[in-house]
C-alpha cells in the first residue's frame, strides 16, 4: 500500500475515535456540570438560613423595609428546595434532582426549614432591645464626651501644681485614659458586642472610681480590685484653687457610674428577644447541620457515580492508547527507512560512503532507499577515484620538489665559492649580480623546502623525533639563527619562556618558532619593534606565545591564515619575502605533536600566536 494511502486510513481512524472521545467527555462534563452546579445550590442554602436571620433581626429592629426582603428569601428558599426535590433550572443552569440515596437527608432538611421559618417569623414581632440598658447606654455614651474634656481640665489644673503632685498628675492621667476605655466599650455594647466587653467595661469602671477617690483621699475599701494594680494610697489634698474641675468630674461620675454599673450587669437585648434568637439560633444550628449532612451525602454519591464514570473513561482511555500504539507503530514503520537515510546522508557529509540501506517495498520510501543506494555508491567509487588521483598528484609534486632542490645546492656552493675568491678576484658588478644569484637560490630552497614538508604532512611522512629537551633552549635556538636580520632591524626580541624539559622535535619546534619570529620581524618598524616569547605552565600541557607589536591583522583575514599559500597582503610578502606556507607547516607541526595554534590579533596593531605542547608523549604515533 502507498503510504499516501496508509496516511489516509490512520488519519480516518483517529478522526472517528477523536469524535468518539469528544462524545464521551461532552456527555461526561455535561452531567458533571449539572450535579456540582446542584451541590452549589443547595451549599447557598446556607447562606440563605444566615441571610434569613439577619433580616429577621432587622425587622425586630424597626427595619419594616426588609419585611419584603424576608418574604422574598423565603420563598426563594422554598423554590429551592422544590426544585432539588423534582428538578428543574435556577438561573438558567439546570438541576438535577437530589439522587434516591439522599432523599431521607433531604426530608430532615426541609422539616428543619419549616422549624426555623416558623421561629424567623416569631422574631419579627418581638422587641430586640432592653429598654433600661438602652437608657443607660444612651446617657454614657452622651455624658463620655463632657467626662473626658473635663478629666483634660483637671490634667490642666494640675500641671501648674510643683513637683510634690507628681503623683495627682499621673492618677489625673489615668482618669483621662479610664474616660476613654468607658466610651470606647460603651460604644462596642451599643453594636452588639458584649463578649468580653462587659469585664473590660467594669475594669476600667473601677479605675476610673478608684482614681478619683484618691484624689478626694478616699477609702477603697468598697472596690473590687482584683486583678488590678491598685492599692490605696495617701495623697495631699489639692489646693482648692485647683480642685474646680475634679469637685465637677466627682458630681459627673456619681450619675454615670450607676448606668456603667446597669451596662455591666445587664444585657442589651431584652429576654423576650433573647429567648426567640435563642431558639432561632439553636434551629439555625439545626438546619445548617442537616444541609451539611445531606451535602456530604450528596457528594459521596457523586463520588461514587464519578468513579463509574472514570472506569468507563480509563476503558475508553485503554482503547484510544492501543489504537494511538498501532497507528504509531504503522507510521514508525513507514518512517524507519527515512531515519536511515538521513543518517546515512549524515555519513556521506562526514566524508562516508558506500553505505547501503537495507529497505524492501514497493512504496516511495522503497524507491528513495534505491536511488540513495546508488547514490552512495556511485559517490563512493568517484572518492575512491578522487583520492588516488590527489595521492598521485601529491606523489608527483613531491618528486618535482625534490628533484627542484637538488641543483640548487651546487648552485649555493659555486656561488660561495666565486664570492670568497678562490677563483679569482671579482669585480663589484660580478660580485653584486653574483650575490642575487647566492640570495635567489637560497629563497628557492627555502619555497622548496617548504612544499616538501607541506606534502609530507599532507601524506603523512613528516617525520618527527620527539625527546626530552629544555623548551626555552629551543626558543633560544630559533632566535640564535635569526640574529643578524634581528640585528640589522634593530628589533628587540626577548626570551621570557620559563624552562622546562617536554617531549618535542626541536628541529621541528625551532621550525615553527623560526616561521613565527620572521613573520613578527616582517610585521613590526625597524628599530621600534618589540618580539616577546613567554610561557603559561599547565598541568597536562605547556602554552607557547610569540608577541608583537606590528601592524596587525584584519579580522576579515584572520580565518584563512592557516591556510597553504594565503597571504594576508602580496605587496609586504613581494617586498620580505614569503611563500605562504608557513603557518600551514606550523599548524601541521604542532598538531604531529599533539597540540593546538591559534592567532589573535586586534587589526589595529600587534598580533599575538600561541601553540601548545603535551608535557607527556600521547598513546598515538605522530605522522612518518
Amino acid at each position: 500500500m502507498k503510504i499516501i494511502s496508509k496516511t489516509y486510513l490512520l488519519i480516518s481512524i483517529l478522526i472517528a475515535v477523536a469524535i468518539f472521545n469528544l462524545f464521551i467527555l461532552y456527555n461526561t462534563q455535561i452531567t458533571t456540570t449539572n450535579e456540582s452546579y446542584s451541590i452549589i445550590r443547595a451549599g447557598d442554602l446556607k447562606t440563605k438560613v444566615e441571610t434569613i436571620a439577619a433580616l429577621s433581626s432587622s425587622i425586630a429592629n424597626g427595619n419594616n423595609e426588609d419585611r419584603t426582603n424576608l418574604e422574598k428569601e423565603i420563598n426563594d428558599f422554598n423554590d429551592v428546595m422544590h426544585t432539588l426535590k423534582n428538578g428543574g433550572t435556577i438561573r438558567g443552569q439546570a438541576i438535577t434532582p437530589v439522587p434516591d440515596s439522599v432523599e431521607g437527608d433531604y426530608e430532615v432538611v426541609r422539616q428543619n426549614w419549616e422549624a426555623y421559618k416558623a421561629e424567623a417569623s416569631q422574631i419579627q414581632v418581638a422587641t430586640i432591645y432592653n429598654k433600661d440598658v438602652v437608657s443607660a447606654l444612651n446617657y454614657v455614651l452622651e455624658k463620655n464626651v463632657e467626662m473626658t474634656l473635663t478629666t483634660d481640665s483637671l490634667t490642666r489644673d494640675l500641671e501648674v501644681l510643683d513637683r510634690n503632685y507628681n503623683r495627682h498628675k499621673e492618677v489625673a492621667q489615668g482618669l483621662q485614659d479610664a474616660a476613654k476605655a468607658i466610651g470606647q466599650n460603651a460604644l462596642l455594647i451599643s453594636i452588639g458586642e458584649e463578649e468580653g466587653v462587659r469585664e473590660n467595661l467594669q475594669k476600667a469602671r473601677v479605675s476610673f472610681d478608684a482614681g478619683i477617690r484618691k484624689l478626694l483621699q478616699m477609702p477603697l475599701d468598697d472596690l473590687d480590685l482584683a486583678g488590678l494594680d491598685i492599692s490605696q494610697e495617701s495623697l495631699e489634698p489639692i489646693p482648692r484653687e485647683n480642685s474646680q474641675s475634679l469637685d465637677e468630674l466627682d458630681l459627673l461620675w456619681e450619675a454615670v457610674r450607676l448606668r456603667v454599673k446597669t451596662l455591666e450587669t445587664k444585657s442589651l437585648y431584652s429576654e423576650e428577644f433573647n429567648e426567640a434568637f435563642g431558639k432561632l439560633n439553636q434551629q439555625r444550628n439545626s438546619l445548617g447541620s442537616s444541609i451539611d449532612v445531606m451535602l456530604d451525602a450528596w457528594n459521596e454519591d457523586r463520588l461514587q457515580t464519578r468513579n463509574q464514570g472514570q472506569m468507563i473513561i480509563q476503558a475508553v482511555i485503554g482503547a484510544d492508547i492501543a489504537i494511538f500504539l498501532f497507528v504509531l507503530f504503522t507510521i514508525r514503520k513507514s518512517l524507519l527507512p527515512l531515519e536511515r537515510i538521513t543518517a546515512a546522508l549524515s555519513r556521506v557529509k562526514e566524508g562516508i560512503y558506500g553505505e547501503k540501506i537495507e529497505y524492501k517495498s514497493n512504496d516511495e520510501i522503497g524507491d528513495l532507499a534505491s536511488s540513495f543506494n546508488i547514490m552512495s555508491e556511485t559517490i563512493m567509487v568517484k572518492e575512491e577515484e578522487a583520492k588516488r588521483t590527489d595521492i598521485a598528484k601529491d606523489e608527483f609534486l613531491a618528486m618535482i620538489t625534490h628533484e627542484l632542490k637538488t641543483p640548487l645546492v651546487p648552485i649555493q656552493g659555486y656561488a660561495d665559492i666565486l664570492l670568497s675568491g678562490h677563483l679569482g678576484n671579482l669585480t663589484d658588478k660580478q660580485r653584486e649580480r653574483i650575490s642575487i644569484i647566492k640570495s635567489s637560490s637560497a629563497s628557492l630552497l627555502q619555497l622548496i623546502s617548504d612544499l616538501l614538508d607541506v606534502q609530507k604532512l599532507e601524506l603523512g611522512q613528516l617525520r618527527m623525533k620527539k625527546e626530552s629537551a629544555d623548551i626555552k633552549s629551543t626558543v633560544a635556538r630559533s632566535i640564535q639563527t635569526l640574529q643578524p636580520q634581528i640585528e640589522e632591524e634593530k628589533i628587540s626580541v626577548k626570551n621570557d619562556v620559563v624552562p622546562s624539559a617536554i617531549p618535542h622535535d626541536t628541529d621541528r619546534i625551532a621550525q615553527v618558532l623560526t616561521n613565527l619570529i620572521k613573520n613578527s620581524i616582517r610585521a613590526v618598524t625597524p628599530q621600534s619593534g618589540v618580539i616577546r616569547i613567554y610561557s603559561v605552565e599547565e598541568p597536562d600541557k605547556i602554552w607557547i606565545t610569540v608577541q608583537d607589536n606590528g601592524v596587525g591583522i584584519p579580522p576579515d583575514k584572520q580565518e584563512k591564515l592557516f591556510t597553504k599559500f594565503y597571504q594576508t597582503d602580496a605587496t609586504l610578502t613581494r617586498e620580505k619575502g614569503g611563500s605562504g606556507l608557513g603557518l600551514s607547516i606550523c599548524k601541521g607541526i604542532v598538531e604531529a605533536h599533539g597540540g593546538t595554534i591559534s592567532l589573535q590579533s586586534s587589526g589595529s596593531g600587534g598580533t599575538t600566536v600561541t601553540f601548545s605542547l603535551p608535557r607527556h608523549e600521547s598513546s598515538g604515533k605522530s605522522p612518518v
